[in-house]
C-alpha cells in the first residue's frame, strides 16, 4: 500500500489557523434514475472523483472515501470510459460506499470534462474534488467543511502531501496568511514570485455552490492537461472571497505511469491552449495592466520548462512543441513579453528569445 510509509494520514490533520462545453463529447451514461437510495435528501458536500484506467489505485481511493463518509455527503464517481477493470470496481462501490453516485462516460473526454460532469450532477451546498489515483486521511472532509463554514468565504485552499514512490513531502499553498478571509484577486501578484494562483490543484480546497451558480467552477471542456490553470485564474479574478488553511489530508500520488504528466504525447501540448485562455481572459480584466505581467511570465516559465525537458516527448511532438510555442510567444502582448523576459534568468530568457525568432506555422493548438 502506497500510504504505509512516511507521513501518517491520521496525524496530518492539523489546522494551523468561462466554461466551454464541447458538443463532441457524448453524454454520460447514468447508472440510476433519480437520487440513489444511499444519499440523503439534503447534501452538504459533493465530492467529485474522476477515474480513468486506475484499477491499481481506485481501491485505495475508495477506501479513503469510506473513511470520510457522512450521511450528508455524496461521492460522485465519474468513470471517463476506462478500458481496464475500473468500471467494475466503481459499480461495486456504488452499492457499498455510503453516498456513492456512479456516472460513466461512453466516450473519453479528459479530466476537465469528467469534472464538469460531476459538477453538473452535484447537489451539495459545497463541492470538492479528488483524483481517482489519490487518497485522503480519515476524517479529512468533515474538518475541511468546518474550515470553510467557519470562514464563510467562497472557497478555501489547503496544503497537501505529495507522494512519489515511498517518499512524502508537504506542499503548502504559497501564501503566508492562514485562517483569514481575503479578496482572491489581491493575492495574484507579485509577478516574479509564486503565489496562490500558481497553486492550481483543484482538489486542494473546497468551494461554495454559489461559485457554480456564477459560472466560476466549471473547467474548459476537452483540455487534456493544465486544465486547472484557466480555472484557478478565473476563481482568483472573479470570486469575492477566499481563505487558506493549514489542513493536511489529501495525498497526491505523483509519477503514475498513466498520468499525462508522465506521457510525452500530443495531449501535453494542451498547456498552450490553457495558457492562451489565461492570457486572453486576463487581458479583458479591468486590471489587465497589473495582472497581465503575471500571466505572461507564468506562461513563459511553463514553455521554458517543457523545452528544458523536451527529450521526454516523441520526436514529432517535440517539433510541434517548438513550433507552437514560437507562435504562442508572438501571440502574447509584445511589450508585456519583453518585460517578462527581462525579468527572467539568462538561461530561460535566452532560450525563449531564440524560440521567439524561430519561423513558425499557423500554430493551431493540439
Amino acid at each position: 500500500m502506497a500510504n504505509q510509509a512516511g507521513i501518517d494520514p491520521k496525524k496530518s490533520l492539523v489546522h494551523h489557523s468561462a466554461t466551454r462545453r464541447s458538443p463532441s463529447i457524448s453524454p454520460p451514461v447514468k447508472t440510476n434514475a433519480g437520487p440513489p437510495p444511499n444519499v440523503t435528501g439534503v447534501v452538504k458536500l459533493s465530492v467529485i472523483v474522476p477515474f480513468y484506467n486506475v484499477q491499481q489505485y481506485a481501491p485505495d481511493t475508495l477506501k479513503s472515501l469510506r473513511a470520510n463518509a457522512r450521511e450528508d455527503f455524496e461521492f460522485i464517481l465519474v468513470d471517463d470510459c476506462s478500458r481496464d477493470e475500473t468500471p467494475g470496481i466503481l459499480a461495486r462501490a456504488e452499492r457499498e460506499l455510503p453516498g456513492a453516485v456512479y456516472v460513466r462516460h461512453d466516450k473519453n473526454g479528459g479530466l476537465a470534462t469528467a469534472r464538469n460532469t460531476g459538477i453538473d450532477k452535484a447537489r451539495g451546498e459545497y463541492l470538492t474534488f479528488l483524483d481517482g489515483d489519490d487518497w485522503l486521511a480519515p476524517g479529512y472532509y468533515p474538518q475541511l467543511l468546518s474550515a470553510i463554514e467557519e470562514l464563510g468565504c467562497d472557497f478555501v485552499r489547503t496544503d497537501h502531501v505529495q507522494c512519489t514512490a515511498r517518499a512524502r513531502s508537504v506542499h503548502r499553498v504559497p501564501h503566508g496568511r492562514r485562517g483569514v478571509v481575503m479578496r482572491p484577486r489581491d493575492v495574484i501578484l507579485p509577478a516574479d514570485r509564486s503565489t496562490s494562483v500558481d497553486y492550481a490543484y483543484a482538489w486542494a480546497g473546497i468551494y461554495h455552490r454559489r461559485l457554480v451558480d456564477r459560472g466560476l467552477l466549471h473547467f474548459t471542456d476537452g483540455l487534456r492537461t493544465a486544465e486547472d490553470r484557466p480555472w484557478i485564474w478565473k476563481l482568483h479574478r472573479e470570486a469575492d472571497s477566499f481563505g487558506v488553511v493549514g489542513l493536511l489530508g489529501v495525498f497526491y500520488r505523483r509519477g503514475v505511469a498513466s498520468s499525462l504528466t508522465q506521457i510525452g504525447d500530443v495531449r501535453q501540448l494542451d498547456f498552450i491552449r490553457a495558457f492562451d485562455q489565461v492570457v486572453q481572459e486576463t487581458a479583458e480584466d479591468p486590471e489587465a495592466d497589473k495582472l497581465l505581467p503575471k500571466a505572461v511570465r507564468t506562461y513563459c516559465a511553463i514553455i521554458s520548462h517543457h523545452l528544458g525537458t523536451i527529450e521526454r516527448f516523441e520526436p514529432p511532438v517535440a517539433r510541434k512543441l517548438k513550433s507552437m510555442s514560437a507562435v504562442a510567444l508572438r501571440r502574447m502582448p509584445q511589450d508585456v513579453l519583453d518585460d517578462a523576459l527581462d525579468s527572467m534568468d539568462v538561461q530561460r530568457a535566452t532560450r525563449l528569445r531564440r524560440l521567439r525568432r524561430r519561423p513558425g506555422g499557423a500554430g493551431v493548438a493540439a
